[in-house]
């Protein structure tokens, strides 16, 4: 019996020991450790993370909320620049430890975490205004005659491959953006979320979203480590907490303009 109970005791000591280690070893406390969190931000992406072109201060919603739980943290924040088709890469290599908002989507979630959804997209299709009246619908946009811009490693790369099989497609490579191929006529459309539409709008009087019924509302987070439950479980109280306090609410009025006519409805 003595040998059975000191067996028990040596290894409940082992098992301790290693949830001390795995604890120690979370982002979540190197990040308090250091006294920096680190997040990776794409900045080309208004108006979720981009630079103010008058003084070139990065903005924006992810840089609000990202500030944010540095403060409640007690450390420093630290933008660390990224792109599009490396934004997975740099959470597994430890480049960061939270990137800037990202779709929830499956193929992601095979090699990182992400955090509870605070916001929904939509994807709209966007070509010049002038030519609107040519794509009334979704379908009009799959045809060998159409070009279609998408940005190397974002989800709406996947999405106008799948929606426009028959269009001829140009994927292009940050820090140029799809939106810059329609501008100059080197495409016809290109695809975006409902929120970078309306800005582009704004910013582009030539670009016009697309007279149709928006595709694909998806959620909205964050990626983290995929094995780090203890970091993950942090950010989803937090941004719980701050949801309840209306945070994400004060954050939507002031960077997420109403979607007007590119509402999203599937």
């Amino acid at each position: 019996m003595k040998k059975l109970i000191l067996t028990l005791i040596t290894a409940g000591m082992v098992v301790g020991s290693s949830i001390a280690q795995a604890d120690s070893g979370s982002r979540l406390h190197q990040i308090l450790e250091s006294g920096k969190l680190r997040m990776g931000v794409t900045l080309d992406w208004n108006p979720m993370s981009f630079r103010n072109p008058e003084n070139n201060e990065m903005v924006g919603f992810d840089i609000d909320w990202g500030t944010q739980l540095a403060k409640d943290l007690g450390v420093e924040i630290e933008f660390v620049k990224t792109e599009w088709k490396t934004l997975l890469a740099g959470i597994v290599s430890n480049k960061y430890d939270i990137s800037n908002s990202a779709s929830l989507t499956p193929s992601r979630a095979k090699s990182v975490g992400f955090t509870d959804h605070y916001y929904e997209l939509g994807t709209v299709p966007l070509a010049l205004t002038k030519n609107h009246s040519k794509y009334p619908t979704w379908e009009s946009i799959n045809s060998p005659d159409v070009t279609v811009a998408s940005t190397m490693g974002t989800v709406q790369e996947q999405q106008a491959k799948q929606y426009f099989p028959d269009a001829k497609h140009r994927v292009i490579e940050a820090p140029a953006r799809d939106y810059q191929e329609v501008l100059v006529g080197r495409a016809d459309v290109h695809i975006t979320s409902n929120v970078e539409a309306v800005t582009l709008n704004q910013k582009f009087p030539e670009l016009m979203a697309l007279p149709v019924t928006g595709k694909s509302n998806r959620p909205l987070g964050a990626l983290l480590p995929q094995n780090d439950q203890i970091w993950i479980n942090f950010v989803n109280h937090w941004i719980k907490a701050k949801k309840v306090a209306g945070f994400f609410d004060a954050l939507e009025a002031k960077w997420l303009v109403p979607e007007m006519e590119v509402m999203m409805t599937d």
